[in-house]
C-alpha cells in the first residue's frame, strides 16, 4: 500500500480514492477487448473511452490511480503555484492602493492544506470506485505482467487480451552528481509532502518545473538558488521569452546559477552543500533541501516486454505513428513512448489510440498540434515551430511581434511584461508556430492551437471579433499587422487612385 505523506485526512480521502486499502480485484472475463496497463492520464482515457463505447476493459494499476498529473504533478503544483501568485500579488499591490502589503503573513502548511484538499476533491474523477461502479471497468490493483504476446498477469490472474494499451508513464530522474543521493533531494514526487518551508532551497534544472517550483518557493520566503547546466533557463524556447522570465526571476531575488558544472553534494549535519565551478571558479551552495527537476525516466521495469515481443530503449516503449509497438496487438501512449510529456499530449494520445486499436483506424500522432505552456509568472506557451526550426526545415518565415504594453488591458492590469508572436510561412498568412509571454498565457494559446489544427491563416484570426478589453486582443494586433503588410505601395497606390475617382 502506497503511503501518501503527510498523514492527514485530505491524504487519507485521496488514498482511499486511488488505491483504496480493502479493493478486492475482479474475476477475470474471459477475454478482454482491451486491457490497459497504467492508470496515469492516457490509461484512465483509454479505460473510458472504451468502456463507454462498449469494449470490455480491464485497467492495471500498481500505484496510484490517477498517475503523475493528479498526484505529484499538474494538480498538485497549480495548486501551490496559486498560492505563490495570491501572496505576491498581496505584497506587490501598493499601485492598487493595498497598503503595507509587505507585511502580509504567510503560513506555509494552510497553502499546502489548501493543495492537499483540492486534490483530494478532484480525486474521486480517477478513483478506482468510479470507473468499476459507473463506468463498468474491471479495475485491478496490482503489478501488470505479460505472461505472453496476448495475456497479462496481475495478482496472481491472467489477463487475455485482443489489445492492449501501454500507459505505464514515467518518473522523475536524477543527474549522476557524486554524493547527491547520499545528501538526500526531493522531486515532484516528494516535494508536495513538505509540511515546513525550506529556509534555504537549491533547485537543480531550469527547465519548466524547476522555473515554476523555484519562483513558488522564492515567493513563500526561501531563499532560492536555481542551477542550470546551460547559459540561460528553459533552453528549448523563444530566446526573447525565456529572457523575460530570467529577468523577472532575478529581480524576484532568486540566485540564478547558470553555465556551471556541479561537482559534488556533501550533506553536513543538516544542511547540503553543493560545489559547482564556472569558467575554472568553485562556487559553494548551502541549502537546507535540494529539489531535482531534470528529466524524466519511463516505466518500462517489471513489464516483461520480451515475453510479449515488445520493443523498446532507454526512451521507453518503442512505438509507430499510429503509437502500434513491435507486437501489432499492443500500443502505447503518454509518457512511457512520448518525447511530449504533458497531460494533454497524453490524453491525445490516448484517443488516437482507441480509434486505431479498436477500430482499424489511421490517426497519426504526427498530426497533433501540441501546445505547451510554463506555468511560471508570467507564463510562456508556444505552438507550432520556432522561428529555428522553420530555418532548419529550410522554410522562409515572417515573424510578427507585439508587446503587451500595446494593449490596453495589459496596461490597466499592471501585466504589460510580455508579449505575442506569431511565425507566418513567407508571403501567406499561415500560422508555423506562435509564442505568448503573458500572465494568463497557457488560455491564450488555443487561438493560435485551433488555427494551425484546422488549417485557419492569421486572417482568419483578423476576421473574428475579440472583446475589448482582453489581454487576449494582443493577437488581433497580430492579425492587424499582418494585414498592414499586404498594402504594398502598388495596391496603397491603386485604392488611392479609385478613392479619388469616387470623389469627382
Amino acid at each position: 500500500m502506497p503511503v501518501l505523506l503527510p498523514d492527514t485526512p485530505e491524504n487519507r480521502i485521496l488514498s482511499e480514492n486511488v488505491h483504496p486499502t480493502d479493493w478486492i480485484n475482479p474475476e477475470p472475463a474471459p477475454c478482454y477487448n482491451l486491457v490497459v496497463i497504467g492508470a496515469g492520464t492516457a490509461g484512465l482515457i483509454c479505460a473510458a473511452g472504451a468502456a463507454g463505447l462498449g469494449a470490455k476493459v480491464a485497467l492495471i494499476e500498481r500505484h496510484l490511480m490517477g498517475g503523475d498529473c493528479l498526484n505529484v504533478g499538474c494538480v498538485p503544483s497549480k495548486g501551490v503555484i496559486s498560492a505563490s501568485r495570491a501572496l505576491h500579488h498581496a505584497r506587490n499591490a501598493a499601485a492598487f492602493g493595498l497598503l503595507d502589503g509587505q507585511k502580509t503573513g504567510f503560513d506555509f502548511g494552510t497553502a499546502m492544506e489548501r493543495m492537499r484538499k483540492l486534490r483530494a476533491n478532484i480525486s474521486h474523477h480517477d478513483s478506482a470506485r468510479r470507473f468499476r461502479d459507473e463506468l463498468g471497468v474491471d479495475v485491478f490493483i496490482g503489478e501488470g505482467r505479460f505472461s505472453g504476446p496476448d495475456s497479462v498477469a496481475v495478482d496472481g490472474k491472467t489477463l487475455r487480451f485482443k489489445k492492449t494499451a501501454i500507459c505505464s508513464g514515467a518518473r522523475a530522474a536524477a543527474p549522476p552528481i557524486p554524493g547527491l543521493a547520499e545528501a538526500g533531494y526531493l522531486t515532484n514526487e516528494t516535494v508536495f509532502s513538505l509540511t515546513e518551508l525550506p529556509p534555504r532551497l537549491a533547485v537543480i534544472g531550469a527547465g519548466p518545473i524547476g522555473c515554476e517550483l523555484a519562483q513558488a518557493f522564492s515567493r513563500f520566503g526561501s531563499k532560492v538558488t536555481l542551477i542550470e547546466l546551460g547559459p540561460h533557463i528553459l533552453g528549448r524556447e523563444d530566446r526573447a521569452a525565456a529572457e523575460i522570465l530570467q529577468n523577472r526571476l532575478i529581480n524576484e531575488s532568486i540566485d540564478l546559477q547558470l553555465g556551471v558544472t556541479i561537482l559534488r553534494v556533501e550533506k553536513q549535519g543538516n544542511i547540503r552543500v553543493i560545489l559547482l565551478e564556472r569558467d575554472g571558479q568553485q562556487i559553494e551552495i548551502v541549502a537546507d533541501e535540494i529539489l531535482v527537476g531534470v528529466g524524466r525516466a519511463p516505466n518500462i521495469e517489471g513489464l516483461g516486454l520480451e515475453a510479449a515481443g515488445v520493443r523498446s530503449d532507454r526512451n521507453g516503449v518503442t512505438v509507430n505513428d499510429r503509437l502500434q509497438t513491435s507486437n501489432p496487438n499492443i500500443y502505447a501512449a503518454g509518457d512511457i513512448c512520448s518525447p511530449y510529456k504533458f497531460t494533454h499530449t497524453a490524453d491525445a494520445q490516448a484517443r488516437i489510440l482507441l480509434a486505431n486499436a479498436l477500430f482499424m483506424g489511421r490517426q497519426k500522432v504526427s498530426d497533433l498540434v501540441i501546445p505547451w505552456c510554463t506555468y511560471t509568472d508570467p507564463e510562456i506557451a508556444h505552438v507550432g515551430m520556432y522561428e529555428r526550426d522553420a530555418q532548419e526545415k529550410g522554410i522562409e518565415a515572417t515573424t510578427l511581434t507585439i508587446p503587451l504594453s500595446q494593449v490596453d488591458r495589459a496596461v490597466l492590469d499592471g501585466e504589460t511584461e510580455g508579449f505575442a508572436r506569431v511565425h507566418l510561412r513567407k508571403g501567406t498568412d499561415r500560422i508555423l508556430g506562435a509564442t505568448i509571454v503573458a500572465r494568463h498565457a497557457g488560455e491564450m494559446i488555443n487561438e493560435f492551437s485551433l488555427a494551425i489544427t484546422n488549417n485557419l491563416g492569421l486572417g482568419a484570426i483578423a476576421r473574428t471579433i475579440h472583446p475589448y478589453p482582453t489581454q487576449a486582443e494582443v493577437i488581433k494586433k497580430l492579425a492587424d499587422t499582418y494585414n498592414r503588410t499586404r498594402l504594398t505601395p502598388l495596391v496603397k497606390k491603386l485604392l488611392s487612385g479609385w478613392l479619388k475617382w469616387q470623389r469627382n
